[in-house]
C-alpha cells in the first residue's frame, strides 16, 4: 500500500544512511587488517548491506510505490552482515553489527507498521 511520506520515514531514512555509512567504513576498515582472507565475507555483505540500504533510503526519499517492500530486503541484509560481523572483535565490526542490528529493526517496525493499516 502507497502511503506519504511522514516524520517516521525521515527518520528511517536517516537510520538507513547511518547504517550504510557504517558498512562502507567496515568494508574499508576490513581490508586494512592483517588477516584480510578472514574478511572476505565481511567485506562482501558489508558492501551489499550499504548498497541495499542506500537504495532503501532513495525509496522512501521519492515515496516510491515498491519502497516498503523493499525494506523487507534491507532487513534480511541487514540481519545478515550484523551476524557476520558480530563474529569479529574488530571496533569497526562491533560498530557496524550494532548499526545493522538498528537498521534491521526500523525496517521490520516499519513494515508491521505498514501491515496494520
Amino acid at each position: 500500500m502507497h502511503q506519504h511520506k511522514d516524520a517516521q520515514d525521515d527518520q528511517l531514512v536517516q537510520t538507513l544512511i547511518d547504517c550504510a555509512r557504517a558498512c562502507e567504513y567496515c568494508a574499508t576498515a576490513c581490508l586494512q587488517e592483517s588477516e584480510v582472507q578472514m574478511m572476505t565475507r565481511c567485506i562482501a555483505l558489508d558492501r551489499d548491506c550499504s548498497d541495499i540500504c542506500f537504495q532503501g533510503a532513495r525509496l522512501l526519499e521519492r515515496n516510491a510505490e515498491i519502497s516498503h517492500q523493499f525494506l523487507v530486503i534491507c532487513e534480511e541484509i541487514c540481519r545478515m552482515c550484523a551476524d557476520e560481523c558480530g563474529k569479529h572483535e574488530h571496533d569497526h565490526c562491533r560498530e557496524c553489527a550494532e548499526a545493522c542490528r538498528k537498521c534491521a529493526d526500523a525496517c521490520h517496525q516499519h513494515h508491521e507498521k505498514i501491515t496494520q493499516t
